[in-house]
C-alpha cells in the first residue's frame, strides 16, 4: 500500500495548468528524445513519427517498457456534488486481479503489473460537472481535472514509487461520463515527488466496468495504438480492422490476446521465436499457438491433446514494403484467447507509418464470404478470419500464399509460406 506522507504540495496552480496542456491517447504527439535499440532483423519495421508507431526496431524511451514488474497507484476521486455509493475496494476488484492476470498470460510471465490501490476517497475541490468530462474532452477541462486531482492526491501519495498512475472517478457522480476513459499524454512531463509523470490513465467507468477496459488503456501506456476504426459520425462498426483479435481493437473481443507483433515489440517474444520469411521458395515452419506459453495448459481443438507448449516459433513475418509487413500467427483456445470463435493461422498487415486509430494493423479475412459467432463476436465477418487446417490462402494483392498442412502432437500448426 502507498505510504501516506505529508510532503510539499505540487507547484502553483498556474504553473501546473501551463504544464498540463494535455493530448488524448489517440492524438499526435512529438517523437521521443531517446530511442533505445531493440531488434535488428530484416522484417523489423522502423519506428516512425506516427503516434504509437508499430515500428519496433527501437523503443520509445518516453514509455515504460513492460519487461519487468511495474507498480501502479490507484487513486480514487470523489466530488462535492456526489456521495460515493461504492468503496475503493469494490472498484479495485472491478479491475484486479483480472488486469494483472491478462498481462501475466500475454507476456508468458515476463511482465507483472502490481496494483497499489488507496483505501480511501480523495475529494476533488470542484463538482464533477465543472470538468466537462466527455469522450472528446477539451484540453482546458482535461488540464483542470488533472491539476486538481494530482494536487489533491499529492499529500497522500508518493508518486515517485510508481510507474503508472490510475485516476479513478466516482462512477455515480453526475458529471462523470463512462465513455471518457482514456490515457492522457502530457506535452511535457510534470515533475512530482522527484519523478516525471508523462501520462495518466483517467478512468470514468461504470460499476461494474467494461471487460478488460483497464488492460486496454494500460496498453497505451506501453506505446500500443488503438486498432479500432472510429466512424466519422460515430455510427457504424468500430471493429472492422481487427475484429475480436487484439485487446487494442476491442476489450470485448472473444480472442483479445495481443498480436504476436505487439508481443515482439514489447519484448515478450525472443528473437528466435520470430521467423523472417525471405526468398521466392516455399518456407515450412511450425507455429505454436500464440496464447500458449511454457507450462500454460492449452485448450486444444477436439481430438487434439492439451499440453503446455515451449519456446518455439510464435510469429512469421514477410516484408512487403518499406513500412509494411504481413504477419502470420496461430490462434486458438489458449490463454487469453480461451473464448476464440475459430482457430487457425491468422494473417494481418502491419503499417508502421499509420497513426493510432488509423488502421496500423488490419486482419486479412481468409473466409471473406462467411461470418461466425454472430451472437457474441464484436465483428462476425472477421471472427472466422484464420486459415484452418488443410486450407490454402493467397493474400489479396500480394504474391504470398500460406498453406496449413497439419498439426503436431502438442497442438502446434505446420504451415508452408510461399512468396512469388
Amino acid at each position: 500500500m502507498p505510504r501516506l506522507l505529508p510532503r510539499p504540495r505540487l507547484r502553483s496552480t498556474a504553473a501546473v495548468f501551463t504544464t498540463l496542456s494535455a493530448l488524448a491517447a489517440t492524438s499526435l504527439i512529438t517523437g521521443p528524445s531517446v530511442a533505445e535499440p531493440l531488434w535488428a532483423a530484416p522484417c523489423a519495421l522502423t519506428r516512425t513519427e506516427a503516434h504509437h508507431s508499430e515500428g519496433l526496431d527501437t523503443w520509445n524511451a518516453d514509455y515504460p517498457r513492460p519487461a519487468r514488474t511495474l507498480d501502479a497507484v490507484m487513486v480514487f476521486l470523489s466530488f462535492p456534488d456526489s456521495a460515493p455509493t461504492v468503496t475503493p475496494a469494490e472498484l479495485t476488484a472491478d479491475h484486479f486481479p483480472a488486469t494483472s492476470r491478462y498481462f501475466t498470460r500475454a507476456s508468458y510471465g515476463r511482465f507483472r503489473l502490481r496494483p497499489h490501490p488507496l483505501r480511501h476517497w480523495i475529494r476533488m475541490p470542484r463538482p464533477s460537472t465543472a470538468y466537462g468530462i466527455q469522450r472528446d474532452w477539451s484540453a482546458p477541462h482535461r488540464a483542470a481535472y488533472l491539476r486538481d486531482a494530482l494536487a489533491a492526491a499529492d499529500g497522500r501519495v508518493d508518486f515517485s514509487r510508481y510507474d503508472i498512475v490510475y485516476l479513478i472517478a466516482d462512477p455515480d457522480a453526475p458529471g462523470v461520463d463512462s465513455d471518457a476513459t482514456k490515457v492522457v499524454n502530457l506535452d511535457g512531463p510534470l515533475r512530482v515527488d522527484g519523478t516525471d509523470i508523462r501520462r495518466v490513465v483517467t478512468v470514468f467507468e461504470n460499476h461494474p466496468p467494461d471487460r478488460l477496459v483497464l488492460a486496454h488503456e494500460t496498453g497505451h501506456v506501453f506505446d500500443l495504438p488503438d486498432l479500432y476504426h472510429r466512424p466519422a459520425d460515430g455510427k457504424g462498426d468500430w471493429d472492422t480492422h481487427v475484429g475480436d483479435w487484439d485487446l487494442m481493437g476491442s476489450q470485448f473481443g472473444l480472442a483479445p490476446d495481443l498480436f504476436g507483433w505487439h508481443k515482439w515489440k514489447l519484448g515478450w517474444l525472443e528473437r528466435r521465436q520470430v521467423t523472417c520469411v525471405q526468398g521466392a521458395g516455399p518456407v515450412r515452419l511450425t507455429l505454436e499457438p500464440l496464447g500458449a506459453g511454457p507450462g500454460t495448459p492449452m485448450t486444444a481443438a477436439a481430438g487434439a491433446p492439451a499440453f503446455g507448449l515451449g519456446r518455439g516459433t510464435k510469429l512469421a513475418v514477410v516484408r512487403i514494403g518499406a513500412d509494411s509487413v504481413l504477419a502470420f500467427e496461430a490462434r486458438g483456445s489458449a490463454g487469453n484467447d480461451h473464448g476464440a470463435c475459430r482457430q487457425g493461422v491468422l494473417v494481418y498487415r502491419v503499417h508502421s507509418g499509420a497513426e493510432s486509430g488509423g488502421g496500423p494493423v488490419q486482419v486479412i479475412d481468409a473466409h471473406p464470404h462467411t461470418e461466425a459467432c454472430w451472437e457474441n463476436s464484436v465483428y462476425p465477418p472477421l471472427a472466422d478470419a484464420p486459415v484452418d487446417l488443410g486450407e490454402t490462402f493467397t493474400v489479396p494483392g500480394e504474391a504470398v500464399r500460406v498453406e496449413v498442412e497439419g498439426r503436431t502432437a502438442t497442438g502446434a500448426w505446420t504451415v508452408k509460406i510461399t512468396m512469388g
